[in-house]
């Protein structure tokens, strides 16, 4: 038979594990604000050491229309090897 515990006792291990609690919470909170400023400090020193290039210019190439139309092709190519390559696997 388990002995039962007095109300000190439970008093007493609840006590500990609230602390125990606090401690743990306090510790995962505390690194992960050093993480947060440890990871905003090296993107500041990356960004210092080597700045962003501008980005290049757009070159206009074909309509929209032809690149479409070359996409619905290529689209239909792709559908025309899936049915024959399952058509073949079924037989």
């Amino acid at each position: 038979m388990v002995p039962l515990m007095t109300n000190a006792e439970l008093i007493s291990q609840l006590g500990d594990g609230l602390i125990l609690l606090i401690l743990g919470m306090g510790t995962v909170f505390l690194f992960l604000t050093i993480l947060i400023f440890a990871t905003a400090a090296m993107s500041r020193i990356v960004a210092k050491i080597a700045p962003e290039k501008a980005p290049a210019p757009v070159k206009k190439s074909a309509p929209q229309a032809a690149v479409a139309a070359g996409a619905a092709a290529q689209d239909a190519e792709v559908a025309a090897a899936i049915a024959a390559a399952y058509a073949r696997n079924r037989n």
